[in-house]
């Protein structure tokens, strides 16, 4: 399975990656999750919950970042057993790029699964995957907007600016409560 995305975000490129590189942080954001800690330099075990169709199992398994280049990209290498669910392993490239005063994070993931999950069919990973990505990057938005709350503050205000100038959005209202994101999915 492939999957790629980017969202712009308006934090900065140094705040993303304070964030994506906090296990607390991490822990809050990923689906399911109730454990990411440390055990060793840029390695770290997880535990996560997940359910795809009719398999619901608790994964455990292990993270590794390499190719790291701060504050811009690393890679995420990923790999987690589940039991008689089966696993999932892979990895996935991150980027973070200045795009004004936020920036724009994208990433490309490639992963495989075996056991009963894989017997689901891929149509059922993929839009379980991708739905599992937006609720992650929800999430994300969402613990940035807590933690920098003026950087946030500053986006809607000129959002709103923008969308006054236009005049109201669709069915005559102003979504100021929307995050500023981009969203380009594509799941093989």
């Amino acid at each position: 399975m492939d999957m790629q995305g980017s969202r712009a975000l308006a934090v900065t490129q140094q705040q993303a990656w304070d964030a994506l590189n906090n296990p607390e942080v991490l822990k809050v954001c990923i689906p399911g999750c109730d454990k990411v800690e440390a055990t060793g330099e840029n390695q770290y075990a997880i535990g996560v919950a997940v359910k795809v169709g009719p398999v619901a199992a608790k994964f455990g398994g292990k993270i590794a970042l390499s190719e790291i280049v701060p504050p811009h990209s690393y890679t995420i290498t990923f790999d987690g057993q589940g039991g008689a669910a089966g696993f999932g392993k892979g990895n996935s490239q991150v980027k973070l790029v200045p795009q004004g005063t936020g920036c724009e994070l994208s990433y490309t993931v490639h992963a495989s699964v075996g056991g009963k999950i894989a017997q689901l069919g891929q149509r059922l990973i993929d839009g379980a995957a991708k739905s599992l990505a937006e609720d992650f990057f929800r999430r994300f938005e969402e613990e940035l907007q807590r933690r920098y709350p003026a950087a946030t503050r500053g986006t809607l205000q000129r959002n709103n600016s923008r969308s006054l100038a236009r005049g109201p959005g669709l069915l005559g209202v102003d979504n100021l409560r929307q995050p500023r994101r981009q969203i380009a999915q594509r799941v093989h």
